[in-house]
């Protein structure tokens, strides 16, 4: 199948009763003003009240005897002389996993792995880092990493919907259609309004050629979630396939409004233009592709070709 990745990310925004009792407040104050920025897109700035957050909930603390403790586990070689020390607090893992979630969205991949790679080291039973490192994964095109996380990640969370729809995503790619229905379906029982589970359905109904059951999961989609880019360029896909270009364009356009950047759907429009006559803002949409990724000089040619055989065959003789 053409190239699609989608894939949910976390960053744990709740902080539970424990980690609140734990953690100095100034920890806890960092930690909510670094999600706070998460949510408003400010990633720089939650990158800085994270890291802050890290560095005070690590930091060695007096208990009730007045004898050090380390709150978290990646630092004890920071200390030495308190390596030996249980580790209480559960904030560290969790503000590596947001700010993660910061790194990512910046396209610091390195960064955001090694945020995940820390969480899971301090908090092997925390299931969300293994998300987001599954999600990352995925995007790279590592599957087989990808599956091992996200399978570690629904044994420790059986009920995490978004955990069975990434990797519903990952076995789409590797062709496990079976598999990627299995795990679709179940995201979609644990949360029916996800609109990420419904396009990743869609596009695996598409690879069966069940062309109205994938319009009906991009339909909704798209009902759930307007901005959704992938929902437009399925249902597009679809509509090309049906042999229907105009619609194929309008979900195009809609495509490349919201994700300018779409290779894909630059290559399916000028396909639908072609079919319609219209060669010249064909080729327009076709260079713009090019100019994105060289390398898929090849597959135009070939799609190109068989998209002006069908026209021919279309014209009255």
């Amino acid at each position: 199948m053409s190239r699609y990745v989608l894939a949910h990310l976390f960053a744990i925004l709740l902080l539970s009763s424990a980690v609140q009792a734990q953690t100095p407040r100034t920890g806890v104050r960092l930690y909510k003003e670094g999600n706070k920025k998460l949510e408003q897109g400010n990633y720089d700035g939650a990158i800085e009240d994270l890291t802050r957050a890290i560095a005070i909930s690590s930091q060695p603390q007096p208990n009730s005897s007045g004898h050090p403790f380390l709150n978290g586990n990646g630092f004890a070689e920071t200390a030495p002389e308190a390596s030996d020390v249980t580790v209480i607090d559960p904030l560290t893992a969790q503000a590596y996993t947001s700010r993660g979630f910061a790194r990512f969205q910046k396209r610091d991949f390195a960064g955001a792995a090694a945020d995940w790679d820390r969480a899971i080291w301090l908090h092997p039973g925390l299931a969300r880092p293994y998300v987001n490192r599954g999600a990352l994964r995925l995007v790279q095109g590592n599957l087989n990493g990808a599956l091992g996380d996200l399978n570690q990640a629904i044994q420790i969370d059986p009920n995490l919907a978004e955990a069975y729809s990434n990797r519903g995503a990952v076995r789409l790619q590797m062709q496990d259609l079976e598999g990627a229905f299995a795990d679709l379906d179940k995201a979609i029982l644990l949360d029916p309004h996800d609109p990420k589970s419904h396009c990743h359905r869609g596009y695996a109904w598409f690879e069966k050629k069940e062309f109205e059951r994938a319009l009906a999961d991009f339909n909704k989609t798209i009902e759930l979630d307007p901005n959704l880019s992938w929902g437009y360029q399925g249902r597009g896909t679809v509509q090309l396939s049906k042999n229907d270009p105009a619609a194929a364009i309008a979900d195009f356009n809609r495509t490349l409004e919201l994700d300018p950047g779409m290779v894909t759907a630059y290559l399916n429009r000028g396909l639908a233009l072609l079919l319609l006559g219209r060669d010249s803002e064909a080729e327009q949409d076709f260079a713009r592709m090019l100019a994105l990724r060289p390398g898929m000089r090849s597959e135009l040619k070939v799609r190109s070709k068989l998209a002006k055989e069908l026209r021919s065959q279309k014209r009255p003789s």
